[in-house]
């Protein structure tokens, strides 16, 4: 365009953001009305393409308005300017590479690396996520490394072969796939692109809507013919006749492509996958650890790859950047930072120990509980066959377990009153309905499974909401094989499950907040996977309801897909602080709410909106009450990272910074109160501080008091003996969110097909969902979440 129409671009290098919008350093001579303008373009064939263009004036950016900004001059950031930097500098690179646009700040460039197959179709792409963000006195740019699943460029049949999980020859075997085969492969192919390699140089490029349950042999679609007459006739034979191929594989559904009512079939022989495809759809286990592996980089390795990334870059020999007048200076920005010093916890017993961390981690070895429960009535359920687990395997296990719980303070008494083996999802409400009848006063069931298995969704639900009945779910493979490390962590779920505590913070050294009632709240939201348009998004808010703080207690709602803000917030937040007032007789005179899962482009809507939420709750339960709120955003999805100068400050294997290191000056917001704080240990790559941003704060904190809070925080987690990346109540809301998942599993159906029940309407399943993440009383009086 820009060659074709040189008088009206006059040697200028316009940029564009793949979108709508257009930059030029200088206005176009068009003025400000509409023009069009036609172009060629080559198109997927050997075809070419006409488009037509609109161009029209919009805006003018400042940049010098940005400058003021960065010098202090307003207070204001306009981010339409850091939007504008964003788009010169990415302009170029997008230009050679596949672009993955995440949100307005948050983009990478990935390219192909051969040799890092993930299984199922996928494998991994390298490349480097790239963005402008404003710091204390200029712009910076923020350059990662990243890695992201793509799906293979592969004929459909091999495709086909690995999601299923079969050899190709077994696919030419003379069987149709099972209806199970299908919806699985349906759920895989559905919305990627394919294109034919049946008409020589024509690679036409398709859409998959939907796979067939009929074989090519079988499948029919209307033909018209020559004499205007229309015939019903199979795919194959169409095949047959009109390019003289013999399928193959005529047993085998066919792909629908296109718009499904067009009824366009494609054998899956004739299709490939076509190359440069991001998978959005959930990875599974086997493959997340794949793709650990293939990405993880010690601390210096990162460094050192992100450093060749900038020096390969050559921003400085950017024609774009140059043309808008931005120079780079290509040095990693060196900012000073400061390791906290980690808490003190308190156990319980006799001997009444403390722990003190050490890089993040302590032992539990020699020290009990600080409040343990006597468990008296417990059973046990085993959904692994006999064959696998043994009685003498479940009598080992049951040994160790008296054993090791009784040396943490969480004495279980004699054996189980029930060990039963069981199969089937169908089994587990009636056994747990039975144990609670017959067994008065059951405390604890434990499962063994089989692996990953339906099963467990249907225990936690049954547990959770059903009947309010502690449940703790252990690998069949740490049955057969008991370790005191296994046995030890789960003792850490179990105590808190029945009401335990397991430490707390030393007194003596919590910060000075902690002189009034106040409580520590968490609220994240969980959304469905990328393209599952029917699930709705779940809310968590948990909340403090001691002084240490050690107990939680959970509310969850369900709410429309995809919606960022907590809708119920002031609900949700009254319920926990009544609950507060009901375990300690105090009103809290501070609330400090860490929220998880907030970008900064919706920092001032959830603001606004939530802060409000929060006043309205405590307006409810008392007229005047207003407790000092201080509302913190907290950011793990982001792509800053900091490496040690000094190798004598690096720890671990992979050379990372020592937990507890902060850093608030250099690379944080010009105006905005906000630090970077990694809290936990890396035990495998390079480590991610976690971003606080100081949203709101009545309660008038300095920095140094909030970061040794949430530091401290860290250290509060139930479920291990290791501070953690982000505070416990963060950590809480996610896991409330990610069982009420579970809790909606057996309503969910997935068939592939994505059909709603028939005469059930959208207000309809809403309310019998928010009725399934519905906690028992029984079980919302402890942390069943843990």
């Amino acid at each position: 365009m820009v060659r074709a129409y040189s008088r009206i671009f006059n040697q200028m290098r316009p940029v564009y953001d793949g979108k709508k919008n257009m930059y030029t350093r200088e206005p176009l001579p068009i003025g400000k009305d509409r023009v069009e303008l036609e172009v060629t373009l080559p198109g997927d064939s050997a075809v070419e393409r006409q488009f037509r263009i609109s161009i029209k004036w919009v805006s003018q950016v400042s940049l010098s308005l940005l400058e003021e900004a960065m010098e202090g001059r307003i207070r204001t950031i306009p981010y339409e300017s850091v939007l504008a930097i964003d788009i010169i500098l990415r302009h170029l690179p997008s230009l050679k590479y596949v672009r993955m646009f995440l949100y307005l700040f948050c983009r990478g460039m990935f390219y192909e690396l051969k040799g890092s197959k993930l299984g199922g179709g996928r494998e991994v792409w390298f490349g480097f996520h790239q963005s402008v963000r404003p710091s204390q006195w200029k712009m910076m740019l923020n350059i990662d490394v990243s890695a992201t699943a793509f799906y293979r460029s592969m004929p459909v049949i091999e495709f086909m072969a690995e999601v299923l999980d079969l050899p190709v020859q077994a696919l030419v075997e003379r069987r149709s796939l099972s209806d199970a085969q299908r919806v699985k492969f349906t759920k895989e192919i559905k919305g990627l692109k394919c294109e034919i390699t049946h008409c020589g140089n024509m690679r036409r490029k398709y859409r998959v809507c939907n796979v067939t349950r009929r074989p090519a042999q079988t499948q029919t679609f209307p033909l018209q013919l020559e004499n205007g007459q229309t015939i019903e006739c199979t795919v194959a034979k169409y095949f047959f006749d009109k390019y003289h191929i013999q399928l193959k594989y005529p047993h085998l559904p066919c792909l629908q492509v296109g718009q499904e009512q067009k009824h366009t079939y494609l054998p899956p022989e004739v299709c490939n996958i076509v190359p440069g495809q991001r998978c959005i759809k959930k990875l599974t286990d086997t493959q997340t650890s794949t793709m650990i592996r293939a990405t993880a980089r010690s601390a210096p390795e990162r460094e050192r790859e992100i450093a060749t990334l900038v020096r390969k870059a050559e921003f400085n020999a950017d024609p774009f950047a140059h043309e808008f007048g931005i120079a780079i200076n290509p040095a990693m920005t060196e900012v000073k930072g400061r390791v906290l010093s980690a808490p003190k916890l308190l156990y319980g017993g006799r001997t009444k120990a403390t722990a003190v961390p050490n890089q993040g981690v302590w032992d539990m070895r020699g020290k009990q509980f600080h409040t343990g429960v006597e468990i008296k009535v417990w059973a046990i359920a085993c959904f692994a066959q006999q064959q696998h687990v043994k009685e003498n395997d479940l009598r080992n296990f049951t040994q160790q377990l008296l054993r090791i719980s009784n040396d943490a303070g969480m004495p279980i008494v004699g054996q189980p009153c029930f060990c039963k083996y069981a199969s089937g999802v169908d089994q587990v409400e009636p056994m747990f309905r039975y144990l609670k009848q017959t067994f008065q006063g059951v405390q604890l069931i434990v499962i063994v499974l089989p692996g990953k298995t339906p099963v467990y969704a249907e225990v936690k639900r049954v547990g959770d909401t059903v009947l309010g009945v502690a449940t703790q779910c252990v690998q069949a493979k740490n049955v057969i094989k008991t370790t005191p490390q296994t046995l030890s962590n789960l003792c850490l779920k179990i105590n808190v499950k029945l009401g335990g505590v397991n430490s707390i913070l030393l007194p003596s050294i919590r910060p000075r907040i902690f002189g009034e009632p106040i409580i520590f709240m968490g609220a994240d939201i969980t959304h469905p996977p990328a393209g599952d348009s029917k699930k709705p998004s779940i809310s968590a808010v948990v909340g403090s309801m001691d002084a240490h703080p050690s107990r939680y207690a959970a509310t969850v709602r369900i709410q429309q897909h995809r919606q960022e803000i907590i809708s119920d917030l002031a609900t949700m937040a009254k319920e926990l602080l009544i609950q507060f007032y009901r375990s300690t007789r105090f009103k809290p005179t501070r609330i400090i709410l860490y929220r998880d899962g907030v970008s900064e482009g919706q920092f001032f809507n959830v603001l606004q909106h939530e802060l409000r939420a929060m006043r309205e709750a405590c307006m409810m339960l008392e007229r005047g009450y207003q407790p000092g709120i201080t509302f913190i955003a907290v950011q793990k999805r982001h792509h800053t990272r900091l490496f040690a100068v000094e190798k004598k400050d690096q720890v671990g294997k992979a050379f990372n910074i020592p937990p507890g290191t902060t850093v608030d000056v250099g690379i944080t917001h010009p105006t905005e109160f906000d630090f970077f704080l990694c809290s936990h240990a890396g035990i495998q790559g390079t480590s991610r501080p976690s971003h606080y941003h100081v949203l709101w704060d009545d309660n008038n904190l300095t920095a140094d008091e909030l970061q040794q809070l949430t530091y401290q925080l860290c250290h509060t987690y139930v479920r291990c003996t290791r501070s953690v990346s982000i505070p416990a109540p963060a950590y809480y809301a996610h896991l409330v969110a990610f069982r009420a998942r579970y809790h909606l599993v057996d309503r969910d159906h997935d068939s592939g097909e994505g059909s709603q029940p028939s005469g059930t309407s959208e207000e309809t399943t809403m309310s019998s969902m928010a009725r399934a993440v519905q906690i028992h009383p029984d079980a919302n009086s402890v942390m069943y979440f843990a």
